[in-house]
């Protein structure tokens, strides 16, 4: 038996788990806010430093001998040539580069085109954005940077004592918009498009790669981005989907290749075990239940399930359909929020509850439709996000998406894949495991629901959904969804 660790470094705060190689079972946990405010755009890096520090404290990583490093994707951090920060890190969480993402579209001729390059059409989160906005509002500090990072990238490489080599993973590699999941090599010229000349990038590392070991003999894992680590530790494998209801949505499967999507609905991402993760994003998820919430007077979202629950499927034939904010799937940004069916006797507040929910899960079927139109299989969903819990998703989501519903137990699951990450690298540097074969750690504990007899009525809400939205959104999906 052994010990590993896995740390997630997110936006807000870092967490620790400390497992058992063989088993998976959780021995010790930290956990410690970074020193930022949480939707901070721009943040100092050692603030993650600290932050890890302080998690790690009391012992937490005695007897550990292998770590992995999963952290918050999409972040920026230019080095100069001799590898100090030309600025602070930009997050994420910045909007900022919203003009220079159309930019760079232009650049290229379409969205078919990067689509094609890279697997994903620019969004301001993205490196190669930002990498496009600093160019345009930041020239000295843009003709300064010599080398890019990410968030993970940068947390080993300093864990590593700053070494010359440089490295990242498949993962957070294919969240870049300079990367391509397709052909498993960086498109130089798009960082020449975005930056205006070349820099240094890290090495992508294979899923069971050691990254190096620390003087004190401490093995780094390769690490990756907190999407990948969280589908691995998991446990999500071909057949899996995950749809995850944040404010806005998304649904992510495992799949065997990459796709490349002319539409863009596709962002076509690589997991953290040699698969890909092709992911298409919702604007609208739980924003719609809360909103009803609002509209109805309800105090919350416990209450507001409790009286969805009161209606029956099909909501007495109201539908809703969700694009409060617009729309990312279908390509609908100026869109707004419908409800359609309205009768004398349907308006009521149950009905109305009733549809918000089956919207909300309708929009993320059809975004699990855009995958499974691509050869995507899905067998099952996991359900994610503090909504999953509420009865009325629960007893919806399962007829709605046509297949069985796993509601895992809320656990660090960013932080379990970086430590199984961890325990393979391991593995493979002792002989134990096989490069192509994680270890096999106990999946998440979880409910299950199935469709069962509710069927063909979750169906049936389906098509009205599916009508309405063609009627009033033709040509949504094309060929539809």
């Amino acid at each position: 038996m052994g010990i590993v660790a896995g740390l997630d470094s997110s936006s807000a705060f870092t967490r620790i788990v400390v497992c058992d190689t063989d088993t998976g079972a959780v021995l010790r946990q930290g956990y410690a806010p970074h020193p930022v405010e949480p939707k901070a755009t721009e943040v100092d890096p050692q603030a993650w430093l600290l932050s890890l520090g302080e998690a790690a404290t009391g012992g937490l990583l005695e007897g550990v001998q292998a770590i992995g490093v999963a952290a918050q994707q999409h972040g920026l951090v230019a080095l100069d040539a001799q590898g100090n920060l030309v600025r602070a890190a930009l997050t994420g969480n910045d909007k900022r580069a919203q003009v220079a993402a159309a930019d760079l579209i232009d650049g290229l001729g379409s969205r078919e085109a990067w689509a094609k390059a890279v697997g994903c059409v620019p969004q301001a989160a993205q490196a190669v954005a930002k990498l496009r906005w600093l160019a345009r509002t930041e020239p000295d500090a843009a003709q300064r940077t010599a080398g890019v990072l990410q968030a993970h990238d940068w947390l080993v490489w300093q864990l590593l004592g700053r070494p010359a080599r440089r490295t990242t993973d498949r993962g957070a590699a294919s969240g870049t918009g300079y990367w391509s999941a397709a052909t498993g090599f960086y498109r130089p010229d798009l960082i020449e498009l975005a930056l205006g000349h070349q820099v240094a990038l890290p090495e992508v590392l294979g899923p069971s790669d050691a990254a190096g070991t620390t003087p004190e003999g401490l093995l780094i894992s390769a690490g990756t981005g907190e999407t990948m680590a969280a589908a691995f530790g998991l446990g999500v494998g071909a057949g899996d989907a995950v749809v995850s209801l944040g404010a806005s949505g998304s649904v992510m499967a495992v799949h065997h290749e990459a796709l490349a999507d002319p539409s863009g609905m596709i962002t076509s991402f690589a997991d953290a075990t040699g698969m890909h993760l092709p992911v298409v994003h919702t604007s609208n998820a739980v924003r719609t239940l809360r909103g009803t919430a609002e509209m109805l007077g309800v105090e919350d979202l416990a209450e507001l399930s409790a009286l969805a629950l009161k209606s029956t499927p099909g909501a007495c034939g109201l539908v809703l359909l969700p694009y409060l904010e617009g729309e990312r799937t279908p390509r609908l940004p100026h869109a707004a929020g419908t409800l359609s069916g309205l009768r004398r006797e349907s308006m009521k507040p149950e009905h109305l509850a009733r549809a918000a929910f089956e919207g909300m899960l309708c929009s993320l079927a059809d975004a699990l439709d855009v995958l499974r139109m691509r050869g995507v299989d899905v067998r099952r969903v996991f359900l994610l996000g503090a909504a999953a819990e509420l009865p009325a998703v629960q007893a919806a989501a399962p007829a709605i998406f046509g297949t069985q519903v796993v509601v895992p137990q809320p656990a660090e699951y960013a932080a379990l894949g970086a430590a199984r990450q961890a325990a393979w690298a391991l593995g493979v540097s002792q002989g134990t495991l096989a490069p192509h074969t994680p270890p096999a750690w106990q999946g998440a504990a979880a409910q299950i629901f199935e469709p069962g007899e509710e069927l063909a009525t979750g169906q049936a809400v389906r098509q009205q959904y599916i009508a309405t939205r063609d009627e009033i959104h033709p040509g949504a999906f094309g060929q539809g969804a």
